[in-house]
C-alpha cells in the first residue's frame, strides 16, 4: 500500500538520486518540477549505485529517481537491448514499477582516452584496443561488475587488459595525470570536453541505448505522473553535458542548474526559493546528525554487549561461539551491509543505526568478557570466602576491576562508528559523509575535506572524551 504523509493537502513525494553529477541534476529537476505542482518533496540524494536506488524504490523508501533504459534492461531485467515498451511492461509486471517517456538524451557507457595518446597510437575504436594490451585501464567499480560492463565487453572485443577499480569521479584525475590510460565514462560527462578526451567508438555496438527516464512506483499519484511527463524529450546530449560541466567547473549548485533548465523550458513559472545555509551551519547540522547516528548506535550496543559479556562470563561453554559470530559481523563490508538492509528497513537513519550497532558489538563484548576473565583469581576467592553471591561479587569486585577494559572497548567502538558513519550517506542517512560522497562524485577535494576534516576532529574529540571518562570511572587504585 502506498504510504504518504500530508502537510496541508499536499502529498509528499520522495525523490532519490544516485551519487554522480548527472543523477543529482536530473533528480533536482524532478524535485523542483513536482514542487511547482504543489507536492512536498523529500530529497534522498547520495544513494549508492543502481542496486541501492532500485532496492530503495522497491522497498517503498523512495517514490521516484532517474534511471537509464540500458541499465534497466541489462542490470534489472537481465536482458539485452529491450525496447522501451518491453522494459515498461516487464517492470510493471515484475516489480509494480513504471517509467516515463525518455528525457531525450542517451547517456551511453563509453571508454575514453586522452586525445594525444589516441593520436599517437591510432586508437579510435574499441576494437583498436586489441593491439595494445599494455594500456592501463582504471574503471568504476560498478562498471567492472555490471552485465553490460567490463567482463562482457572484454569478451565481445577480445580484450586482455587487466583493469583496476576506481571511483568514477577520481578516474578522470588519474587519467589526466597519466596514472591510467583509459577509463569508463558516461557520454554526457562534463569532464570529456574539459580534459580533451576521445570517446572510443563502439564499433561492434556492444552497449545498449541508455535513455534517461523517470523510474517510479506505480502507486504514485496520477498528478505526479502527469508532471513527470512534462520532461519527455526536453533534454538532448549537448544540453545535458553542458549542465554537468556547469556544476563541475562553474561552481553552480544542482538546484541552480535544475532551476535554470526548468525556467528556460517554461516548466515552472517562477523561480523556486533556495535556502542557502551558511557553511558553518551546514557543517554543524551534518556533524549533529553524524553524532546522533554514532552515539545512538553505541548506546544500543552497550546495552546489549555489556550484559551479554557478563552472561558469557558466567557461561564460558558458549562464549567462543558468540564472540566468533560477532566477529563475523565485522568482516561484512559496510556498503554491502547497508545495501542488504534496504529491503528490510528502507533507507535513512534506521538501517544506518542498525549497521553501526552491529559493528560496535564486537569490541565492547570482547573487552567486557576479557576484562571479567582477567580479574585476579585470588580476589574472586576472597569474595567467595566472605560469603558474596554471584551478583554481589560482580557488582563489588569483578566489574569494577574490569571497568577500564570495558571502557577501552566502548572507546574503540565509538571511534570505529565515527569513521563508519560517513558511509551512511550512501543510503540517505545524512551526516558528514554527504560532503565526502558528493565530493567524490564531483572530484571536488574541497568538498571531500569539508566532511573528512570534521569527521577526523570528531574522532579525536571522542578519543579525548573517553580517556577522561576512563580516568573518572576507574577505581582509584587503578588510575
Amino acid at each position: 500500500m502506498f504510504l504518504f504523509s500530508l502537510i496541508g493537502n499536499a502529498q509528499t513525494i520522495r525523490v532519490g538520486a544516485k551519487h554522480f553529477t548527472e543523477g543529482y541534476i536530473t533528480s533536482e529537476i524532478i524535485a523542483q518540477l513536482l514542487e511547482s505542482k504543489g507536492f512536498n518533496i523529500e530529497r534522498h540524494y547520495n544513494l549508492g549505485g543502481t542496486l541501492v536506488c532500485f532496492e530503495a524504490l522497491r522497498a517503498n523508501a523512495i517514490d521516484v529517481y532517474p534511471e537509464y533504459s540500458g541499465t534497466l534492461s541489462a542490470e534489472i531485467l537481465k536482458q539485452t537491448k529491450l525496447s522501451y515498451d518491453s522494459i515498461n511492461k516487464q517492470l510493471q509486471t515484475q516489480f509494480q514499477l513504471a517509467i516515463s517517456k525518455p528525457y531525450g538524451f542517451n547517456n551511453t557507457y563509453a571508454l575514453v582516452i586522452k586525445k594525444e595518446l589516441s593520436d599517437k597510437l591510432s586508437i579510435n575504436t574499441l576494437s583498436d584496443l586489441q593491439n595494445h594490451p599494455e594500456l592501463k585501464l582504471g574503471l568504476s567499480y560498478e562498471f567492472l561488475k555490471r552485465h553490460d560492463g567490463w567482463d562482457n565487453l572484454a569478451k565481445a572485443y577480445s580484450l586482455t587488459q587487466k583493469p583496476v577499480g576506481l571511483e568514477h569521479g577520481l578516474a578522470y584525475q588519474a587519467l589526466d595525470q597519466s596514472k591510467i590510460d583509459i577509463t569508463d565514462a558516461y557520454s554526457t560527462d562534463g569532464e570529456i570536453k574539459r580534459y580533451n578526451l576521445v570517446t572510443l567508438k563502439d564499433n561492434n555496438q556492444f552497449f545498449p541505448s541508455y535513455k534517461a527516464t523517470s523510474l517510479y512506483r506505480q502507486d504514485i499519484s496520477k498528478k505526479a505522473i502527469g508532471a513527470l511527463s512534462l520532461l519527455d524529450n526536453t533534454i538532448d546530449e549537448t544540453e545535458m553535458q553542458a549542465m554537468n560541466a556547469a556544476v563541475l567547473y562553474e561552481n553552480k549548485t544542482f538546484a541552480q542548474i535544475a532551476e535554470s533548465f526548468l525556467v528556460k523550458n517554461n516548466l515552472i513559472t517562477k523561480k523556486t526559493d533556495e535556502t542557502q545555509s551558511t557553511l558553518v551551519k551546514d557543517i554543524l547540522s551534518k556533524a549533529g546528525t553524524h553524532l546522533y547516528l554514532t552515539f545512538l548506535a553505541l548506546i544500543l550496543a552497550i546495552m546489549v554487549a555489556v550484559p551479554l559479556g557478563v552472561g558469557l562470563y558466567w557461561q564460558p561453554s558458549i562464549s567462543k561461539t558468540i564472540v566468533y559470530f560477532t566477529g563475523l559481523l565485522q568482516t561484512i563490508p559496510s556498503i554491502a551491509l547497508l545495501a542488504i538492509m534496504i529491503p528490510f528497513f528502507g533507507i535513512g537513519t534506521t538501517p544506518a543505526i542498525i549497521a553501526l550497532f552491529l559493528y560496535a558489538l564486537l569490541p565492547i563484548l570482547r573487552n567486557t568478557l576479557t576484562g571479567l576473565q582477567s580479574v585476579d583469581p585470588l580476589l574472586k576467592k576472597v569474595a567467595d570466602g566472605i560469603g558474596m553471591n554471584r551478583y554481589q561479587k560482580l557488582k563489588w569486585v569483578e566489574f569494577p576491576l574490569a571497568l577500564p577494559m570495558v571502557m577501552a572497548g566502548i572507546r574503540t567502538a565509538a571511534i570505529i562508528n565515527v569513521g563508519t558513519a560517513t558511509l551512511a550517506a550512501f543510503i540517505g542517512a545524512g551526516g558528514l559523509g554527504e560532503f565526502i560522497v558528493t565530493g567524490l562524485a564531483l572530484n571536488n577535494t574541497e568538498l571531500i575535506l569539508r566532511g573528512a576534516i570534521p569527521a577526523a576532529l570528531l574522532a579525536l574529540a571522542v578519543e579525548f572524551l573517553f580517556s577522561v571518562l576512563e580516568k573518572l570511572w576507574a577505581p582509584k587504585h587503578l588510575r
